[in-house]
């Protein structure tokens, strides 16, 4: 085959290839990172109606566990509110033996719907009296959180404990 216009076709192909790399680089670029981008959107999407049916399927244990938390929750009022936690204190060191030695109690007013009682709390006892009064605060019906457990021993034979412990308390605005 003979080409008869060299001319001619060398300015085709550029023009082929000037639209070749036109098409490449501002059509088909962007169009794959649009697709890419519509995928993660699609995925996103199907996550989220996967999460919201999961939701709706726990609806009613959801809503018990939330009345339940309200219920348990400090008063609204700070001065009725730190009266609650300390009688529980108090219930909770008595049924365990352990001696409450210091208690610094600390608002913190975290937003609008709620408040924590911020409470550092020392004890003292025996090994089983202390585990004991953790374990009575971590299954007591107040909704409170222990942060930080800190133990040792008060005397050289290793029979008597010291225990501080910090214990967020929730105050629901109602």
């Amino acid at each position: 085959m003979k080409i008869k216009n060299r001319q001619q076709f060398l300015v085709v192909l550029t023009i082929a290839a000037a639209g070749l790399y036109l098409a490449v680089n501002f059509v088909l670029g962007p169009l794959e990172g649009w697709w890419e981008t519509r995928q993660t959107q699609i995925k996103n999407l199907r996550d989220s109606i996967r999460d919201g049916n999961g939701l709706i399927r726990r609806e009613a244990g959801l809503r018990s566990q939330w009345a339940e938390m309200q219920t348990n929750s400090l008063a609204p009022v700070t001065s009725q509110a730190e009266q609650q936690f300390l009688t529980a204190m108090d219930g909770w060191s008595r049924a365990s033996g352990a001696t409450i030695t210091s208690i610094m109690p600390q608002w913190k007013v975290e937003s609008t719907n709620y408040n924590t009682l911020n409470c550092r709390v020392e004890t003292e006892g025996e090994l089983g009296t202390v585990a004991r009064f953790i374990y009575n605060i971590e299954k007591g019906p107040l909704a409170v959180r222990l942060d930080t457990v800190e133990l040792s021993a008060h005397d050289n034979t290793g029979q008597q404990f010291t225990l501080g412990v910090e214990i967020n308390g929730l105050a629901l605005s109602k």
